[in-house]
């Protein structure tokens, strides 16, 4: 992945140093859960995460002092962030539309969201309460080692995917699926909620469409690195690994093969308008 533009993004939030660390009131969540949650990547913390939003008030952002280990991808995750600006800056222009950039949040650790306590085990995800991005760093680690998805573009990706699902809220997708939760059972919300996470990996498919040529170059490895990444975090593999048998009517985020098809195709195409997901049946035969 070689970057043409080294532009950065002001637009975040540099917890690094220990602030706004404290537990929400209320209670935390159980270790099975974070569990799960880490292994997903990329859910919506809203279905487990205590609703109410932090007392900020109590806690102070505390931004890192000195060198630290982490800056390289500090700095690698500003570069993403700053290209997904642009682009989907560009596509809500072409569309009559605005977009809002969102604050992206680097932690370590714990620290407190708008949708409640984030925790490293939890891995990156974006509340829709606040319209933040929260990662800790060390999930890149976790990328490379624990899902065997290494490369700059895996980890982009990942940006990517979150930023997506900011997309779907100022779309007004978001508040539509959600509406739905009480409406369907368990096993029917599952399914949209598969289609919502599908559509966030074509959106960061689209991302990278547009950003080609205009922040960085990707040759064939960044490419495969970054459909690993969606290959290794599909609901099947996840659930073979840790329980030893698929269960499709518990997916939640869609299979390793509709990740990466999804992802490939707004690769391919860059086109926001063949990313409706919830009435394509296009993937219906990569379960």
């Amino acid at each position: 992945m070689r970057w043409l533009n080294q532009d950065e993004s002001e637009n975040v939030d540099d917890r690094r140093g220990g602030g706004r660390g404290g537990l929400v009131v209320g209670g935390g969540i159980g270790t099975v859960v974070i569990a799960i949650i880490v292994m997903l990547l990329g859910g919506n913390p809203s279905d487990i995460l205590n609703q109410t939003a932090p007392d900020e008030s109590q806690t102070a952002s505390q931004a890192p002092t000195g060198p630290q280990a982490d800056d390289e991808a500090a700095r690698f995750t500003r570069q993403v962030l700053a290209s997904t600006e642009k682009v989907w800056t560009e596509i809500f222009a072409q569309n009559g539309a605005q977009y809002r950039k969102p604050v992206l949040v680097m932690y370590r650790g714990t620290t407190t969201s708008g949708c409640g306590t984030a925790q490293e085990a939890m891995g990156p995800f974006y509340c829709p309460l606040d319209q933040k991005v929260y990662i800790d760093l060390s999930f890149y680690d976790l990328l490379a080692e624990r899902f065997q998805a290494p490369g700059e573009f895996a980890m982009a990706y990942v940006i990517a995917h979150e930023i997506g699902h900011h997309v779907q809220n100022q779309l007004g997708i978001m508040k539509k699926t959600d509406a739905l939760r009480d409406r369907l059972s368990q096993r029917d919300y599952n399914k949209v909620s598969v289609r919502l996470e599908l559509q966030a990996d074509f959106f960061a498919g689209v991302w990278a469409n547009h950003a080609q040529g205009q922040s960085f170059v990707l040759d064939a490895n960044d490419v495969e690195s970054a459909i690993t990444a969606a290959n290794a975090i599909g609901d099947d593999k996840i659930q073979e690994e840790t329980q030893g048998r698929v269960v499709p009517d518990a997916f939640t985020h869609g299979s390793s093969a509709q990740r990466v098809y999804w992802f490939k195709k707004g690769l391919k195409t860059g086109d926001l308008n063949q990313g409706d997901t919830f009435n394509s049946r296009e993937d219906a035969n990569l379960q």
